[in-house]
């Protein structure tokens, strides 16, 4: 579903095209006509500096290119006013009747409105968390947890066709470490200085045991602690409401003869090698500061043979792009995991995309909280969802790009003031729906059959419809540049506008006013942001509360 904003630059474009067509203008009809919403509401709904990107290959000052446009731009529907602002800006008004009609628009779509189709048939493998199995989910992975599966719902409301992954590292020395500190714990024994630390070892331990009397060996020790490991990452997720489709394991790659078959591949594309008894692979030919290990000299795979298997098998399992979501210590990954995809022959530009996350620091009582009181490291997930709750939680990692450091305070997310931005929103949802209920009790009549869109000229309502038409190309916007904290923002902003709109402009009659048709058409404007605003929630994963 195309905004209004979408529309009308697609009308532009088509103008600009049969100016040049014409002669009028010279150059190439830009790719997209950009639209921008003028701060200053005076200067109308929309601005375009079309005009001064065309004015060189016109051989005209950008006035007179905008002059050519202003008056076939006047005539398109909608359009009640065009100025030419400055050097050539053009200054756009919409007709406030034709604008209101968004309302049906987005009552009609309902929890539809602002899907679009720019990624339509596009299959995206999104990878994220992907944690060893051998402790809680901590801090980092909690971001990952959030801002993956907000990631995952975006694209999706893009038309993709999304795969959610967790990558299960159980294989390797780690897991070995993790067999034998369980089993220390369980027997009363010291756990390895290289080993896992903090309470939740003991637990584990209590619970393997429990489930598996008679249990000796190191390695049973390892695959039930594993599955009980697990199985708890599991469930916290579930709470934590990130969902994933496909739970896929390391040890799979080798037992599938996977990781074989990848360095095949990549052999037959010329780029491996050998060198030292090692078996390597040319990196350095697309980006990559130096040559990749696949196989030791001993006859070790390396992680980074397993690595290339994964992506290879993504690929071969029908994804287009493969998206990966790495912590901040994972930045070196980014031109390996390119480097990869071009020696696959894939063009690492679309086929493959990496997103590293930064750090996030939690505050209590004017602190820094460092500690998990189970893992004895840094807070975990669960940790973190039992001071805050899930939305609080998921909606404060989320509205943050994942490339900036974050703090996040808990004095602030445990209180309902404005300051706290997921009570912010969520309330002005509550608000609206209050509203609505108080509607329902007087009477007035709603529905599109009871909608008159001509009702809506005041300013705040023009702002409030502006906004609301801003929501398809936010959610278009977020897809493509993988940034889901900017439908976030956009809920705020479009708090704060029902706010100025609700001050201003009363919906419900006062006294013994009569029942008019422009309580009828307020009325269904509220219906309309309350339903955008909880159509941005979904796509955060956040509740959209009536009551609060």
């Amino acid at each position: 579903m195309s905004s209004l904003a979408d529309q009308l630059a697609d009308a532009i474009q088509a103008l600009v095209a049969a100016a040049i067509e014409r002669g009028d203008l010279a150059g190439t009809t830009p790719d997209a006509i950009v639209l921008e919403r003028p701060k200053n509401r005076d200067h109308g709904d929309y601005a375009t500096s079309i005009a001064l990107q065309l004015a060189k290959p016109s051989g005209k000052n950008p006035r007179e290119v905008a002059t050519i446009l202003q008056g076939a731009i006047a005539g398109l529907p909608g359009v009640s006013k065009v100025d030419i602002a400055g050097p050539g800006f053009i200054n756009i008004t919409l007709d406030r009747a034709d604008q209101a009609e968004l309302v049906r628009t987005i009552l009609t779509g309902a929890d539809k409105y602002g899907h679009g189709t720019s990624l339509n048939g596009v299959a995206i493998n999104l990878e994220f968390i992907s944690a060893n199995p051998t402790g809680p989910l901590h801090l980092g992975h909690t971001r990952w947890a959030a801002v993956g599966d907000a990631l995952g719902r975006v694209l999706k409301a893009a038309g993709a066709k999304v795969t959610q992954e967790f990558y299960i590292n159980d294989r390797g020395r780690q897991m070995d470490l993790f067999g034998q500190s369980v089993q220390a714990a369980a027997n009363g024994a010291p756990i390895p200085e290289d080993g896992y630390q903090g309470d939740y070892i003991k637990d584990l331990a209590t619970i393997v045991v429990a489930e598996n009397p008679g249990i000796t060996s190191v390695e049973d020790f390892r695959e039930a602690a594993y599955k009980v490991q697990l199985s708890q990452q599991q469930g916290v997720l579930d709470t934590f409401h990130t969902k994933f489709d496909v739970w896929f394991s390391e040890r799979s790659l080798h037992e599938s003869g996977a990781v074989e078959h990848g360095m095949e591949k990549l052999r037959a594309q010329g780029h491996v090698f050998e060198e030292a008894g090692a078996v390597w692979l040319r990196t350095t030919d697309f980006g990559d500061d130096k040559d990749r290990v696949l196989i030791k000299e001993n006859g070790e795979l390396t992680y980074f043979a397993s690595d290339t298997a994964y992506y290879i098998n993504k690929r071969e399992r029908g994804s287009d792009i493969c998206i990966y979501m790495l912590g901040a210590d994972h930045h070196g990954y980014i031109h390996r995991l390119r480097a990869v995809a071009a020696c696959a022959g894939d063009n690492p530009d679309y086929n493959i995309h990496v997103l590293i996350g930064q750090l996030v620091k939690i505050m209590e009582g004017g602190e820094e909280v460092k500690l998990s009181k189970r893992a004895g490291t840094i807070i975990t997930l669960a940790e973190l969802v039992e001071k805050v709750g899930v939305d609080a939680a998921r909606y404060t990692l989320i509205r943050y790009p994942v490339d900036t450091p974050m703090v996040m305070d808990i004095d602030i997310l445990r209180s309902n003031t404005n300051e706290n931005p997921v009570y912010y929103v969520q309330y002005a949802h509550a608000r609206i729906a209050a509203v609505l209920r108080n509607v329902a009790e007087l009477g007035i009549p709603t529905g599109l059959d009871n909608f008159d869109p001509s009702q809506l000229s005041h300013d705040r309502e023009n702002q409030l419809l502006g906004t609301l038409a801003e929501y398809p190309r936010i959610v278009a916007t977020a897809a493509e540049l993988r940034e889901p904290h900017r439908i976030a923002r956009y809920l705020e902003e479009l708090a704060g506008v029902y706010h100025g709109f609700y001050a201003d402009c009363r919906v419900l009659p006062l006294g013994d006013e009569a029942i008019a048709p422009i309580h009828s058409a307020r009325a269904n404007l509220c219906a309309a942001t309350m339903q955008v605003i909880a159509n941005g929630l979904d796509l955060l994963g956040v509740s959209a509360p009536e009551r609060m």
